[in-house]
C-alpha cells in the first residue's frame, strides 16, 4: 500500500488529479528518471485525447467501438496517439485479448469483444471510475504495479493491475469507497461475479476501525453459504482469515472438504490454516493430497508405459542410468511455454553428461503440438494421447496443474516434483555431480 500511495504522488507532481485526491512526495519524483516522467506525462496526454475520441465515437454511433483503431481517422486523426512512448513491445498491448488485429496499438482497450460484457458489468457496479483504457508500458519498478488508466468518466489515474484493491485511492478516500460498495452490494447482494467484494468491504471497514460493521458483514455472508458455491465459500473463508478467526476458518474448510474431498483449492487452504496454527504434520498430510509426487520424494517412482509421438515405446525404466526430467506441459499453457527456453538451455548444457527429458503433453491437438516442437526445435521425446487432462500418464500421477516438472535420479527415485526455473539447473548439476554451467 505504501508503494501505491507514493507512485500516486508522481501523477500529482505531473499536475494530474485523481478524482480530487491530491498528495505530494518529492522522493518519488527523485526516484524516477526525467525520461520516465516525460513518458508518463506524454502517455497521460495521449489517453486524454483517446478519451475525447471515444466520447465522440459513442455520441455518433450510440455505442463504444470494438477496437481503438475504429476511432481512425474521423475521431482520431493521428494514429501515432495510439502508441505509448514507453512501448517496447512493437506497438502491441500486453494481453492477447486486447491485441488489435489490424493496427499497431499500445493500449489495452477494455471493451474488446472478449472482455466487453464483464467490463460493462464492472462499470455498472463501480461506476465511471472503472478503467476503459489501460497502459502497461511504464516500467516503474514493476509494470503491473503502475498502470495509467483512462476511466469511463474520462479521468486519468494510476492503479496496479488489480485496480479493485485500490478503491480508496481511485475514489479519493476510504469512506466514499465504502459507500459505493455498501450501496451496490445492497442492490445486488448475491451475484457471484461481485461476491468477492464483500471481503473488499470488510477490509475497508477494518482500515477505519469499524469492527462492528465487519462482524455484521460476516454474519450476512454466512447466510448465503451453499456447499456447492465454491467462490462464496472462499470469500467467507477470506473474511474469517482477515479477522484472524482461525478456528472458525478451519471448521469452515473442514466442512467444505467433506463435500469436495479432492478440490485442490480447499486442500491448499487447509494446508495454510494448519501451518498458521502450528500443525505442521497435518499441513504436510493435506499437502500430499493435492500436490502430486510429494509422497515420492526420495523414493522409487512408479513407472509408466506409453508410446511417444513416433509410436515408439517409452518408460522411465528405459532412461535408467540417466537423470531424467518428466515435463507435464501443453502448448496452450502460458507458464509452460515461458519455461521452455530455460528447459532447452539446461538440456543443451547437460545432455551429453547424462541428462534427458521426456515431455508429457496435455494438448488435445497433435498438429499444434508438432508445429510448436518443430518451430521451437524441441528435440526430446514427447508422449501424446490427445486426451488433455485425461492423458493416461498424467492421470496415473494425479497431475491437476501444469507446468509440473519431475526430476528423477539415475536409480528411478524422485528428486523433485517442482524442478522449475533456476532450481532446475541447480538440481540437474547436483544430481550429475557437475559444476553448474555459468
Amino acid at each position: 500500500m505504501k508503494y501505491i500511495l507514493t507512485v500516486c504522488t508522481v501523477l500529482v507532481l505531473l499536475v494530474f488529479t485523481v478524482y480530487g485526491a491530491e498528495t505530494t512526495d518529492n522522493q518519488v519524483k527523485n526516484d524516477l528518471t526525467e525520461e520516465q516522467n516525460k513518458r508518463i506525462e506524454t502517455c497521460t496526454h495521449q489517453l486524454k485525447i483517446i478519451g475525447k475520441a471515444i466520447t465522440s465515437y459513442k455520441e455518433e454511433h450510440g455505442d463504444y467501438p470494438e477496437w481503438l483503431s475504429e476511432l481512425l481517422p474521423k475521431h482520431l486523426a493521428d494514429e501515432g496517439i495510439l502508441i505509448c512512448p514507453a512501448d517496447d513491445n512493437n506497438g502491441k498491448s500486453l494481453h492477447p485479448y486486447t491485441i488489435e488485429p489490424n493496427k499497431a496499438v499500445s493500449y489495452d482497450y477494455q471493451l474488446v469483444p472478449k472482455l466487453r460484457n464483464g467490463v460493462l458489468e464492472d462499470e455498472a457496479f463501480f461506476g465511471e471510475v472503472t478503467p476503459l483504457v489501460r497502459c502497461f508500458h511504464h516500467n516503474v519498478k514493476d509494470r503491473y504495479s503502475f498502470l495509467l488508466n483512462l476511466s469511463f468518466g474520462n479521468k486519468i489515474y494510476h492503479a496496479p493491475y488489480s485496480w479493485k484493491n485500490s478503491l480508496p485511492q481511485i475514489y479519493g478516500n476510504v469512506e466514499t469507497a465504502i459507500d459505493v460498495l455498501e450501496s451496490k452490494l445492497e442492490e445486488m447482494p448475491d451475484i457471484p461475479r461481485f461476491f468477492s467484494h464483500y471481503h473488499t468491504l470488510l477490509k475497508l471497514y477494518n482500515s477505519v476501525d469499524r469492527k462492528e460493521d465487519a462482524d455484521k458483514l460476516i454474519v450476512r455472508v454466512k447466510g448465503y453459504l451453499n456447499p456447492e458455491s465454491i467462490p462464496v465459500n472462499f470469500t467467507y473463508g477470506d473474511m474469517l482469515r482477515t479477522m484472524n478467526r482461525d478456528d472458525e476458518e478451519l471448521q469452515h474448510f473442514e466442512k467444505l472438504e467433506k463435500h469436495h474431498p479432492e478440490h485442490r483449492g480447499i486442500l491448499s487452504r487447509l494446508v495454510d490454516i494448519h501451518k498458521k496454527l502450528g500443525n505442521t504434520e497435518l499441513a504436510f498430510e493435506y499437502r500430499k493430497k493435492f500436490e502430486p509426487g510429494l509422497a515420492y520424494i526420495g523414493k522409487m517412482l512408479p513407472d509408466f508405459s506409453a508410446t511417444d509421438l513416433e509410436g515408439e515405446p517409452i518408460s522411465i525404466e528405459s532412461y535408467r542410468g540417466k537423470i531424467l526430467l518428466v515435463d507435464f506441459w501443453a502448448v496452450w499453457c502460458g507458464p509452460c511455454v515461458a519455461e521452455m527456453p530455460n528447459v532447452k538451455k539446461v538440456y543443451h548444457a547437460y545432455k551429453d553428461k547424462g541428462f534427458d527429458i521426456v515431455g508429457i503433453s496435455l494438448d488435445s491437438g497433435e498438429t499444434k503440438l508438432r508445429d510448436y516442437l518443430k518451430e521451437n526445435e524441441i528435440p526430446w521425446r514427447q508422449v501424446f494421447s490427445g486426451k488433455g487432462w485425461d492423458s493416461p500418464v498424467s492421470r496415473q500421477y494425479g497431475i491437476n496443474a501444469i507446468p509440473n516438472m519431475w526430476l528423477i535420479d539415475k536409480e528411478g527415485k524422485l528428486i523433485s516434483n517442482n524442478a522449475r526455473g533456476k532450481k532446475l539447473e541447480k538440481l540437474v548439476a547436483e544430481a550429475l555431480g557437475e559444476k553448474q554451467v555459468e
